[in-house]
């Protein structure tokens, strides 16, 4: 079974990664405009349900259980420390090349041009360091909202039992449905009373990609006395 993932704020690295490598002149973007209020949805009477026929949403059972907002709180928190470990390093790199803008007129060209190039090295690097945190906060999404539906599988068979389904439909998949035939509450409701959070920290990568030390080569056999 597979499960989608939380709009948690994991894109909020980007705001880090805009000009990680020094420019001395840069413009702010403009503001995106606010998107509109979606219109109220129509009431809609259903017919009766269909005997043995049941719908579940396992992204919203996610969403509403206890532990699913646990999980999303906990991964903005891990989003907020990583954008402040990337934003303390940019504005340490950002106030490094205005010192060196400012010192452009009293430096020779050579010398100018190599602490430039410094600091695009430092530039390039943050950059590639904000790429990975964004990779391990996606990881570590992915493997939090796996824990959950694992914890969450046998619960959809015990709800789809209880209520004497035949077939189940992901609620997703179609376009409406009868609220009667929906096991997605049942689900929510045995999520909650099984689990409400576990702990989990930042995935790394880094750490994960390190090539292990190389085991010691065996001595080699003393040669034969003759």
């Amino acid at each position: 079974m597979t499960f989608k993932t939380f709009a948690v704020a994991g894109s909020a690295l980007a705001l880090a990664l805009s000009g990680a490598a020094p420019a001395f002149a840069q413009q702010p973007a403009a503001a995106a405009p606010a998107p509109a209020a979606a219109a109220a949805a129509p009431a809609v009477t259903h017919g009766p349900p269909v005997p043995g026929l049941c719908i579940v949403s396992v992204e919203n059972a996610i969403g509403a259980s206890t532990v699913g907002k646990y999980v999303n709180t906990r991964l903005q928190q891990l989003v907020a420390q990583v954008n402040a470990e990337l934003n303390a390093e940019k504005t340490a790199l950002d106030n490094d090349a205005k010192a060196l803008d400012g010192q452009r007129a009293t430096l020779d060209q050579n010398t100018f041009e190599q602490r430039a190039a410094a600091l695009q090295v430092r530039g390039n690097a943050l950059q590639r360091k904000a790429q990975l945190r964004d990779q391990e906060i996606q990881a570590t999404e992915q493997k939090a909202i796996n824990r959950v539906g694992v914890e969450m599988e046998p619960l959809i068979r015990q709800a789809y039992q209880q209520k004497q389904c035949s077939i189940l439909i992901n609620r997703n998949s179609i376009i409406l449905g009868n609220p009667a035939a929906d096991i997605t509450p049942a689900v929510v409701t045995a999520l909650n009373a099984k689990i409400t959070q576990f702990a989990f920290d930042r995935e790394r990568l880094d750490q994960q990609a390190r090539p292990a030390a190389p085991a010691p080569a065996a001595a080699a056999p003393a040669a034969p006395r003759k």
